[in-house]
């Protein structure tokens, strides 16, 4: 459904809006599978599905704008309107709250999988939840993966919030002060956001159900695959601010970064 919230301008008639209908077409039999909502605009997608009571089927939830996004450690997800691509999709899980920690990294995957069939064959993941563009962008911030989960009832809720750089934004990369990666730089021609949006969607409900039934073994082959600094020496700073050095040694089966220090393999559950 489409559901505009009150009060809130529209985009302009050029702007490629967001549909949910368009996004049901494209999820083709998916579509069967999923309930799909679009507002114009929220305070973060996120949030807005933890909100929710308890559904039996997942549900995916899209913005053209977000007035609280926020990625990892609430940091802010930066994105004009028109811009870029932002929405959550929530799911229950039959596994544990403990052990969904390599969920994200299983979204990683679905996100890296659908961009690369998309076309942007130079996506690559950064532990624990960034999507990089390599080749001649050198690494540059394409977007980001936020999984949040909790209980209802008796069941774990995952909520995975997915947020993809479309189409420049003036001035993000200055006020990031990073480089920053765009699908329009990445594929020709630049496909609706509403197709994007259901091509990762797809692949979310795909490996999802892979994570739900094995964990991240089955999947853990292709996210070191997909590591944009597998076997590099790199700098990882901790929660509490200390930096760590040493090579990227994969992952474990629990989502940690496996570190391999001059003290030996540490394993890594945070970063900032």
């Amino acid at each position: 459904m489409n559901s505009p919230c009150a009060g809130v301008d529209p985009p302009d008639a050029g702007v490629d809006r967001l549909d949910a209908a368009k996004i049901v077409a494209a999820l083709g039999p998916r579509a069967l599978q999923i309930e799909v909502e679009v507002v114009e605009s929220c305070g973060s997608t996120n949030s807005a599905l933890l909100d929710r009571p308890a559904e039996e089927r997942p549900r995916l939830f899209a913005a053209e704008f977000q007035t609280a996004g926020r990625g990892r450690r609430g940091r802010r997800w930066y994105g004009a309107r028109g811009t870029a691509i932002a929405f959550s999709l929530r799911r229950r899980m039959r596994r544990p709250l403990r052990e969904l920690g390599g969920a994200s990294l299983a979204a990683g995957v679905a996100a890296a999988r659908a961009l690369r069939g998309l076309g942007a064959s130079d996506i690559a993941l950064k532990w624990p939840n960034d999507l990089l563009a390599m080749g001649k962008h050198a690494g540059a911030k394409l977007g980001g993966i936020l999984i949040e989960t909790r209980v209802q009832g008796k069941a774990a809720i995952a909520v995975v919030g997915v947020g993809v750089n479309w189409r420049a934004m003036p001035g993000l990369a200055s006020r990031l002060r990073r480089r920053i990666a765009t699908l329009e730089e990445l594929i020709h021609p630049l496909p609706p956001r509403n197709l994007v949006i259901a091509r990762i969607a797809s692949e979310l409900l795909d490996v999802l159900d892979s994570f739900d039934a094995g964990g991240l073994a089955p999947l853990r082959d292709e996210w070191e695959a997909l590591h944009a600094h597998a076997g590099q020496r790199i700098r990882v700073r901790l929660a509490d601010g200390r930096v760590l050095a040493g090579v990227s040694a994969g992952v474990a089966e629990d989502g940690a970064l496996r570190l391999r220090t001059r003290n030996g393999v540490r394993a890594l559950y945070s970063a900032r």
